[in-house]
């Protein structure tokens, strides 16, 4: 699938995304041609999904970071679905994952302080529907957050 060309293409995208294709192609020692087509390529098939500006939230003010765990009411055939569809319309939410086993979905939310996550989570989160059990996880520190990929 992936060629020496194509991962040393890959690693120095990962170490700066916002690298041109002519840097790009001095680098890895290629065409900005044949960079670029390489490119286009791992594109579509799939392998490059998006280049993007990571915000560091903290900057704009949010200083609380909670990990919720919901265990839902699976007696409803929609409640997946209904829930997800609920969490996505909260701001705050910045990430929603799945799981088999007790934990069926946690979500990732963010507030300014304690107060907001308060007002948040009695006014958004509890209101969410299909919610048989909740766990709140207040995060302390980040040990590790990484999406460089060992290619």
């Amino acid at each position: 699938m992936l060629d020496d060309i194509d991962r040393r293409l890959l690693r120095r995208l990962q170490a700066d995304p916002s690298q041109t294709v002519p840097e790009l192609a001095e680098a890895t020692g290629m065409t900005a041609g044949r960079t670029q087509r390489r490119l286009d390529r791992l594109k579509e098939a799939g392998v490059v999904r998006a280049t993007r500006a990571v915000i560091d939230w903290r900057q704009l003010g949010y200083e609380v970071v909670v990990s919720l765990r919901f265990t839902l009411d699976k007696t409803q055939r929609t409640a997946f679905d209904e829930f997800i569809a609920a969490a996505r319309e909260i701001p705050e939410v910045i990430e929603i994952q799945t799981f088999l086993g007790k934990v069926d979905v946690r979500l990732g939310v963010i507030a300014r302080d304690i107060g907001h996550y308060q007002e948040l989570y009695r006014s958004r989160i509890l209101t969410l529907p299909h919610i048989a059990d909740i766990e709140a996880l207040m995060h302390v520190a980040t040990v590790k957050s990484d999406e460089k990929l060992p290619i």
